[in-house]
């Protein structure tokens, strides 16, 4: 049985260790707030976006552009794909890295010809010691999502894809259905639906006068559309942020019980090993007087 000072050395080590995930919660919290706070102040921009592009739908039935999928339907693409997997920094986060990792592979089992651009060193790092290769790391990217980055990975994908290089693109992301829960997401960035404007977004105002489009339709859809995939970009890279620190703080407040419990068990394990230690002193403390009483008595 361990002694006084293990135990005691035990105890001081736990109660470090809960300091810093106590701390590495409130740091996150901190984080999450601020983040939820960024994605706030920029959806409306995005939205108004999205309506646009829904008006120039309703308003020339005949548009085209190489960003959409035909009116006719949805032709078969051959060529190579993109997947751009958002990751985290570091650990400590629950399943939340593994989430991600496990959505991408999917997707490369489904196409062994993807390419992968990684945001995050976790991503970067397991898919090297796989041997998976990588086609472009964005670094600095996931412990600091800005508007400016999401329009650099934004503005490689779009002329990636508009040389014909990829065919599709996909964005590995993990979505923050609530406080409490989030899910990793396999999600086609391009080409689009038209549906998917024409379900997404309500009108409230019907279009009732004719727009003029300059030059044309085509350079108007073209012009907006690199706009909207970085803000779709930058929802994502904040949202997944969101849910690596949300993750993070359920990590270490199951941490920082289960070091209470831990600390608990040292303590009534001190207390025993300290009072077997007082007992067993007096018992021979009290045999000794006992002995010299009988000596004397002799």
């Amino acid at each position: 049985m361990a002694g006084t000072k293990e135990i005691k050395n035990h105890i001081d080590s736990v109660q470090e260790t809960k300091k810093i995930t106590n701390a590495m919660y409130l740091i996150a919290s901190t984080k999450l707030q601020r983040a939820r706070q960024e994605l706030e102040n920029t959806r409306p921009y995005f939205h108004a976006l999205q309506l646009e592009i829904k008006r120039i739908f309703r308003t020339v039935k005949d548009v085209d552009s190489h960003y959409f999928y035909p009116a006719e339907g949805e032709p078969p693409l051959d060529g190579a794909y993109g997947c751009l997997v958002i990751t985290a920094d570091k650990g400590l986060a629950g399943a939340y890295n593994q989430n991600a990792i496990k959505a991408a592979m999917k997707l490369l089992d489904q196409h062994p010809d993807t390419k992968l651009f990684v945001v995050g060193e976790y991503g970067r790092r397991f898919f090297a010691s796989h041997g998976i290769p990588i086609e472009h790391s964005f670094l600095y990217t996931a412990q600091n999502p800005t508007m400016a980055r999401a329009r650099e990975i934004g503005a490689l994908l779009v002329d990636r894809f508009g040389k014909g290089e990829l065919e599709k693109i996909f964005i590995v992301y993990t979505d923050m259905a609530s406080a409490m829960s989030f899910q990793a997401r396999s999600t086609r960035l391009l080409p689009f639906h038209r549906t998917y404007f024409a379900d997404s977004v309500d009108i409230q105002q019907p279009v009732t006068e004719p727009f003029e489009f300059l030059p044309d339709v085509r350079s108007v859809l073209n012009n907006i559309i690199p706009s909207y995939v970085s803000g779709f970009i930058y929802s994502a890279l904040i949202d997944s942020f969101c849910c690596e620190q949300n993750a993070r703080m359920t990590a270490m407040d199951s941490a920082n019980r289960n070091a209470e419990n831990l600390l608990g068990e040292l303590s009534l394990q001190y207390n025993r090993v300290r009072q077997a230690a007082i007992t067993q002193s007096i018992t021979e403390v009290s045999a000794g007087a006992r002995a010299q009483r009988q000596k004397k008595e002799l």
